[in-house]
């Protein structure tokens, strides 16, 4: 009698950001965070917890991080055949359970039995996931009137029970409540689309549509936010009144886990740079790094010996392979957080993608002068950009981002110096806005 279980497998296709595609055999009971860890490990990237799956939706300008714990295959059921999973990075996934004020203004929370604000803050978040209690989220958000372009302002309510708008002013008699959407069967999406394609009055667009509704418009209920806090309290409190506590368990129990391997192949790498294998040379024999954490520091060390050589030849008067001003030039194109010669708006798309966390960066060729740099990153939700300078001093070139008052030899040690400490920037760089080639 044969006792082994019968494994159904499905088969899914995976998108990376620089375009390439990944299909990937999983187990029909796979949770995005499941799917999460298998790309990480066939990728060989670093596990984080920071990974998400992407529901996008090109045609309808929509897309949507997967919660940690949505089984992928019946997300994928529910898709149109133009729509796919995109494999990104989310750090601000959970930041509201590190820092809940900063996405719950005051002026926005209400609760259904009358408190007087005598709700201390330290108990917002504990409401939210309290089934017994009935937190409420009210402010004016813009919603487009079906089949036309016009928007109509309204003043509306988030509940458990759903988002409600009052055809009176701001009253919230039950009589002049209506409801425009339920949590339960719906999705909240962001709207990647231009303001202009729908006509909206701000660019901080956002939708609900109902899980079942693949491409059809006329269902979706498409709300426009005056600013990036309020739309991003809405989009959190949706998030929090419909999961509860089953976010917060994600959130304070990651899986540290690998996950069940024994159905999948040995990882191939694509042909890009993530086809590189990081060897350990310190013994009498080369081995394989498999540890992603123990590959970065790898590739750090590395660029740290390639310096070290370079200025020792240089005192010794050898003949260097890389001058220490030319290797200066080029050794940040190893990191991940370096991206070349991308626009500044790609820059900025990439740290909304990633989630508006303070500290949350990257650095990039300059479009204005081609022998500097530009630190971009984020802080309280808005994106700032710093221009990084070359400056020459006895012969050998610094960089530095405040006039030559703090200089370095070169974008490794001046990222360095600003994770540590925050000098003239608005909080210190904290996370990597990292692309990766599946």
């Amino acid at each position: 009698m044969d006792l082994t279980k019968h494994v159904t497998m499905e088969i899914v296709k995976v998108w990376s950001e620089d375009g390439a595609g990944k299909v990937v055999e999983i187990l029909a009971d796979m949770t995005a965070r499941d799917v999460c860890q298998l790309l990480v490990y066939k990728s060989h990237c670093v596990d984080d917890n920071a990974w998400t799956l992407v529901e996008h939706h090109p045609i309808l300008g929509l897309e949507r991080c997967l919660e940690d714990h949505e089984l992928v295959v019946q997300v994928q059921a529910s898709m149109s055949s133009d729509s796919k999973f995109l494999f990104r990075k989310n750090y601000a996934k959970y930041e509201f359970f590190r820092n809940p004020l900063n996405f719950f203004p005051e002026q926005m929370v209400a609760w259904c039995q009358e408190s007087d604000g005598t709700i201390p803050q330290s108990q917002l978040l504990q409401n939210f996931l309290n089934s017994s209690s009935c937190p409420e989220i009210q402010g004016y958000l813009y919603m487009k009137e079906p089949g036309r372009k016009s928007w109509k302002k309204l003043y509306m309510f988030l509940r458990r029970s759903g988002l409600y708008f009052s055809n009176k002013g701001t009253s919230k008699e039950p009589r002049h409540l209506q409801l425009l959407s339920d949590l339960d069967d719906s999705n909240i999406f962001t709207i990647i689309t231009g303001r202009k394609l729908h006509n909206a009055p701000t660019d901080f667009q956002f939708c609900i549509k109902p899980s079942k509704a693949r491409g059809d418009c006329k269902e979706m209920k498409m709300l426009c936010a005056e600013d990036e806090q309020s739309r991003t309290c809405w989009m959190t409190a949706f998030r929090l009144l419909k999961y509860g506590i089953i976010l917060y368990k994600s959130y304070s129990v990651p899986q540290h886990r690998k996950p069940n391997l024994s159905h999948f192949s040995t990882p191939v790498r694509s042909v890009s740079e993530n086809s590189l294998v990081a060897m350990d040379f310190s013994g009498r024999t080369g081995r394989v790094i498999d540890n992603p954490v123990e590959a970065q520091s790898a590739a750090l060390e590395e660029g740290q010996t390639w310096r070290k050589r370079s200025q020792r030849m240089n005192v010794l008067g050898s003949p260097s392979p890389l001058h220490p001003s030319s290797l200066s030039t080029v050794i940040h194109r190893t990191q991940v957080w370096f991206h070349g010669r991308i626009m500044r708006e790609e820059a900025h798309k990439m740290i909304i993608q990633q989630g508006q966390v303070d500290g949350l960066f990257l650095l990039r060729d300059s479009q204005s002068n081609p022998k500097a740099f530009v630190l971009t990153m984020c802080h309280h939700q808005k994106i700032k950009h710093f221009q990084i300078l070359p400056c020459e001093e006895d012969g050998q070139v610094f960089f530095s981002l405040d006039d030559s008052a703090t200089k370095f030899t070169d974008l490794i040690h001046l990222v360095e110096f600003y994770q540590l400490n925050r000098g003239v920037l608005p909080c210190k760089l904290k996370h990597p806005c990292t692309a990766v080639a599946l």
